[in-house]
């Protein structure tokens, strides 16, 4: 399926072809694709804060912040609101445009919500565009966040179908997909993607790019995660993934959902510049920013500022005639003023 308008359903045999072509023609389609949704040189930041931290009761075999494991992560207990706010301003202040928020929950509860609305409204308040992952939603729920003013609702698929019983058996596919479902008919945009490196196929990442493709609408924001290999997790010994495969995937993700903002997410801490750089090319133009994703290292931001310099790449709804240098000194003078006492300083 070379039409990137079409408005047929991709199959399995059209998403292997892509799969199988020759890792440099297949980038170059994808770049050609990207140029016409995108500017080349424009990144989407967003940054992400854990809200909520650890004891979740799902078995996600990746996932440090499941109960079974033994990942020696600090449980933490929802935030108080000002304290995610204070990240939110931190975040801006270092060069984020959205600001995302994540807790280790199976199900928000109901007594939940009235918090998490204020966080959201205090994000908006800033300027700055809101995401949420907080596991499956009620009908109710979904539209309580949406009315609150939610912009993303982030629920990854992970992997395909076929694979998926062997890394999760405590939520099912389908229940994946009706929180989709129930988050888009609320009218909040979808953030959805998965996990390379799981252990799973070439057919399983075909499996998985199909179904995110195939939905009534594809998610406006793709992540594309690398496994981090957390020690204490089931998956811990997983051999680590070929850099080419993985820079494959975002490629076929491009040409698959030429309007999706596809994002480098988790594993960027093991990727190289020339591996980054690669993704971009093959059409990646979203990024988290900042040292950590939830409870995982990320790059630090003076890094990618450095490697956005050497690229020619610009942050998102920063002046492109703006030079780097100036972006540089900017924002990381703001990255290194003093950690408030309510700041989530990452690093830590």
């Amino acid at each position: 399926m070379n039409s990137t308008n079409s408005v047929e359903r991709w199959t399995q045999e059209q998403t292997q072809a892509l799969f199988d072509t020759p890792l440099l023609e297949l980038i170059f389609q994808a770049q050609t694709i990207h140029r016409q949704h995108f500017d080349p040189r424009q990144i989407q930041v967003s940054s992400l804060l854990s809200i909520k931290t650890g004891n979740c009761p799902e078995d996600c075999k990746y996932c440090p912040q499941s109960s079974r494991y033994k990942t020696g992560i600090n449980t933490e207990p929802l935030m108080e609101v000002e304290q995610v706010l204070a990240s939110a301003r931190r975040a801006k202040a270092a060069g984020s445009s959205r600001f995302c928020m994540g807790a280790a929950w199976k199900n928000p509860r109901d007594r939940d919500l009235p918090y998490l609305e204020q966080m959201i409204r205090g994000v908006k308040a800033l300027g700055m565009e809101s995401c949420m992952t907080l596991g499956s939603l009620t009908t109710t729920q979904a539209e309580k966040l949406a009315k609150a003013g939610l912009d993303y609702y982030n629920h990854n698929l992970d992997t395909s179908p076929q694979y998926y019983q062997k890394i999760i058996t405590t939520r099912s596919y389908q229940e994946r997909l009706d929180t989709l479902d129930k988050v888009r008919q609320a009218g909040i945009k979808i953030c959805s993607g998965g996990i390379v490196g799981l252990g799973e196929s070439a057919n399983d990442r075909a499996g998985l790019l199909m179904q995110l493709a195939n939905l009534d609408q594809p998610p406006e924001s793709v992540p594309i995660n690398m496994l981090v290999r957390v020690v204490g997790t089931p998956l811990e010994n997983n051999q680590a993934i070929d850099p080419f495969d993985f820079i494959r995937s975002i490629a076929v993700a491009r040409i698959m959902m030429p309007k999706s903002y596809v994002r480098l997410s988790a594993g960027r801490e093991e990727m190289s510049e020339q591996t980054q750089a690669m993704c971009f090319m093959a059409g990646a133009n979203s990024i988290f920013y900042g040292c950590k994703l939830l409870t995982m290292p990320n790059p630090e931001e003076n890094s990618d500022l450095k490697l956005f310099s050497k690229l020619g790449l610009n942050p998102d709804k920063q002046q492109i005639n703006q030079t780097q240098t100036e972006q540089m000194l900017k924002i990381a003078k703001r990255i290194t003023e003093p950690d408030t006492a309510l700041y989530y300083n990452a690093a830590d």
